[in-house]
């Protein structure tokens, strides 16, 4: 599977190797350098250890023929990428907890391994802190609130009690902004006595932004797949209204409003060729960019988009495979067939309104 990483690692790996190679070099008594090398020496122990928690969600998922798109490593950890939803509740509870189960037993492994080895070694110091870093995670990760794997569980349980997915991923979304606050005023309370440093703030501020913020994105995202059975293209795409290429902007435009006026609601104006075959698609923001006065002497071809750069989505399409074209191919307009025809023009802004209607769209 593809492994990732992203340009923040290089910010984590200097942080750790400035702040953790002086504390290393203080209590080992080491020169500078030698203090920034054991630094170095963590990094790379601690990106094991989260790509080894990565891997416990990967595999997991992978046994219970779930595919993963890869794996990304970042400055606050990693995220496993899948290419579906867990099936059922049980399979959703074993894949979430098994990146915290790798990592507790990691930290017990630590934990064994600086028991057993002289103090004040290098060895030693590193497996102090492969211990503690593992087990934090493993403790914080399990914490019951998305986007957090305990969050992730927390929702399976949910799920499994109550029959609905995504009532359960919203009341789990509404957990992490919990944690996302109480971590916040904990961050706050930690520097107000000293227990947090000054450089370890912003860093700290920034994992409760990011649960705030994950948290919120799941809410969403629960809220959109709820409605996706209402995603019904043949009702949602804009009827084609064709106009031949070459036709003045003004003119098409008078041919849709009247077209409008007699459907009752909003059509697409798709350029044919001589031989009535649809070559392109007006785009209405190049359209409301024209002055008025110019639209008579313009060709409407100048203010439309190649079908050929459009993706093509059949109208018999579901709703979830609907957003999956979307987020795989983002563009404003896609175009709706039956068969070879082109039947309507699907507007991301119409598909927008119909999925989150509380949210203030851009048309």
């Amino acid at each position: 599977m593809p492994l990732y990483l992203n340009a923040s690692i290089l910010l984590l790996a200097l942080l750790i190797i400035v702040l953790y190679g002086e504390l290393a070099g203080q209590r080992l008594q080491l020169p500078a350098a030698g203090g920034y090398l054991v630094g170095a020496g963590f990094v790379v122990s601690l990106l094991g250890s989260v790509l080894a928690h990565e891997l416990g969600h990967a595999l997991t998922a992978r046994h219970f023929g779930i595919g993963v798109r890869g794996i990304t490593l970042e400055l606050l950890g990693g995220y496993t990428e899948m290419d579906r939803d867990a099936p059922t509740p049980r399979v959703d509870l074993l894949v979430s907890l098994a990146g915290p189960a790798v990592s507790a037993v990691l930290g017990v492994a630590a934990v064994g391994a600086m028991l057993a080895l002289p103090d004040r070694t290098v060895a030693d110091q590193l497996a102090f802190q492969l211990a503690a870093s593992n087990i934090i995670v493993a403790l914080f990760n399990s914490l019951p609130g998305l986007p957090l794997d305990g969050g992730r569980a927390l929702r399976a349980v949910l799920w499994a009690l109550t029959r609905d997915r995504h009532r359960a991923t919203e009341v789990a979304g509404w957990a992490g902004r919990i944690l996302a606050v109480g971590t916040a005023l904990a961050v706050t309370v930690l520097y107000a006595i000293d227990a947090l440093s000054l450089l370890a703030l912003p860093l700290m501020a920034l994992v409760a932004l990011t649960l705030w913020h994950g948290a919120g994105q799941s809410i969403r995202l629960s809220r959109i797949t709820r409605r996706l059975p209402l995603v019904d293209l043949a009702r949602l795409a804009r009827p084609a209204l064709a106009v031949p290429t070459g036709t003045p902007l003004a003119e098409a435009q008078r041919r849709g409003a009247e077209a409008e006026a007699a459907a009752g609601h909003t059509v697409a104006l798709l350029v044919t060729d001589s031989a009535g075959r649809p070559v392109a698609v007006v785009d209405p923001a190049a359209v409301a960019a024209v002055p008025p006065a110019r639209r008579p002497w313009l060709s409407v071809d100048t203010v439309a988009r190649s079908v050929t750069d459009l993706p093509t989505i059949p109208v018999a399409t579901s709703g979830e495979q609907v957003l999956e074209s979307v987020q795989a191919h983002p563009v404003a307009q896609y175009l709706v067939t039956a068969g070879e025809d082109v039947i309507g023009i699907l507007h991301i802004a119409d598909l927008a309104q119909l999925l989150e209607p509380h949210r203030k769209m851009n048309t």
